[in-house]
């Protein structure tokens, strides 16, 4: 079956090639931005539409007209309107689990930077300052180190297993807390069962040196890492975040680290911007003890050339059977 694919987002070379190859006719329009997709759409009639962050919002999908999929080339699908392409029976896929080592990566960078405060130090070099006995303490404000200290991973998903994984080797202790997960499963993994329910999540909380999260944004999600829970955690402990903005609530985190002497590793942010670069003000970026980057999480040479193949591969698999696979709706 050969089809007309969109790829309407920057998408690996190897990926557009493994298109081709399979013998589609592959648009490229890695530019057309939230704006230029409808357009785009109208124009070429693809039977399939390819984007990695660019927004996909209902305007858009008003113009899917023949479009049989869309496929996210990453994980989460938060910048497409799945119900808008849900009732135009459109499916909507996403590429599970292939950015779980970058994610996981960045997770342990954000870890490590915040405990060693390496971006405070490495700014204070920059403007010409030494300052060994600000960084070199220890007791009160000063690194903790993470071997022995307590860990706790708020969803057991690919990447979730994957930072388990990696906080072992730091021969931290893991305590993971999932809706699905089982004692069983917590204990294969190599880590402690933090359970399944609100009050278990607050008791984690309680436990932990730092805690991170990787969970999607969903109804039953936004906010879940709210008031309560940074009331509960440590003085001076460490929130990550490398999932999506709305899963925490920033300004109780504002509150804890102005508070409670918190730290925060954040890739992500409720209010960041759509676009890939630009101007950006944010009251928790700005904030002593943050270290932020800037939604990288995913973006590795490695996980981008996995993407690339899954979605070759769904394509191939369409072609064969006309099954469209990883749909989320």
């Amino acid at each position: 079956m050969s089809l007309r694919i969109l790829v309407a987002d920057k998408f690996e070379k190897s990926g557009l090639e493994g298109l081709k190859a399979l013998g589609c006719e592959v648009i490229s329009e890695p530019d057309a931005g939230v704006d230029g997709i409808p357009a785009a759409l109208e124009r070429t009639k693809p039977q399939i539409l390819v984007v990695r962050s660019t927004k996909v919002p209902a305007a858009s999908i008003d113009k899917c007209a023949g479009v049989a999929a869309i496929i996210r080339a990453g994980a989460g699908v938060d910048n497409i309107d799945v119900k808008a392409a849900t009732a135009k029976g459109i499916k909507v896929c996403n590429c599970p689990g292939m950015n779980a080592v970058a994610v996981a990566e960045l997770t342990m960078g954000l870890l490590i930077a915040c405990d060693r405060r390496i971006v405070d130090q490495t700014v204070m070099a920059r403007e010409g300052k030494w300052n060994k006995k600000e960084f070199g303490k220890t007791g009160t404000g000063g690194a903790k180190g993470l071997k022995s200290s307590t860990l706790g991973v708020i969803g057991a998903g690919a990447i979730g297993r994957a930072v388990v994984k990696r906080a072992l080797a730091f021969d931290m202790r893991v305590i993971i807390w999932s809706r699905s997960i089982t004692k069983e499963h917590a204990r294969d993994l190599g880590a402690e069962w933090g359970g399944t329910d609100t009050p278990s999540l607050l008791a984690l909380a309680a436990q932990c040196d730092a805690v991170t999260v990787h969970l999607p944004l969903a109804p039953d999600t936004k906010g879940l890492i709210g008031a309560d829970f940074i009331s509960k955690l440590k003085p001076g402990a460490i929130v990550l975040n490398t999932s999506r903005g709305g899963v925490i609530d920033e300004a109780a985190l504002r509150d804890g680290i102005a508070t409670k002497g918190l730290r925060a590793g954040l890739d992500v942010f409720s209010e960041q911007p759509s676009g890939t670069e630009g101007p950006w003000e944010s009251v928790t970026a700005k904030m002593t003890g943050v270290t932020a980057t800037h939604h990288s999480g995913a973006s590795t040479n490695q996980s981008q050339e996995a993407i690339a193949a899954e979605v070759v591969r769904m394509v191939k698999v369409f072609q064969a059977t006309g099954k469209i696979e990883n749909t989320v709706n």
